[in-house]
């Protein structure tokens, strides 16, 4: 393995820790439509993070 790939598995590493750590939140919207005219739209939100950063300490998670 050379130092390039080391690096980039260490900076996704970093990255990964960084968003499970703060959270962070992807939207995304989809629209089909012909001649103009919507057919279909779906609006997609998806929050991804850690357990513990949800909740903090001291609270216990539900279920």
């Amino acid at each position: 393995m050379n130092s390039v790939d080391s690096e980039r598995r260490i900076a996704l590493v970093d990255l990964l820790d960084r968003v499970l750590a703060g959270g962070v939140v992807v939207t995304g919207d989809i629209k089909l439509a012909i001649a103009d005219v919507d057919l279909v739209q779906i609006s997609l939100r998806a929050l991804i993070s850690s357990v513990s950063t949800l909740y903090g300490p001291g609270q216990e998670s539900p279920g």
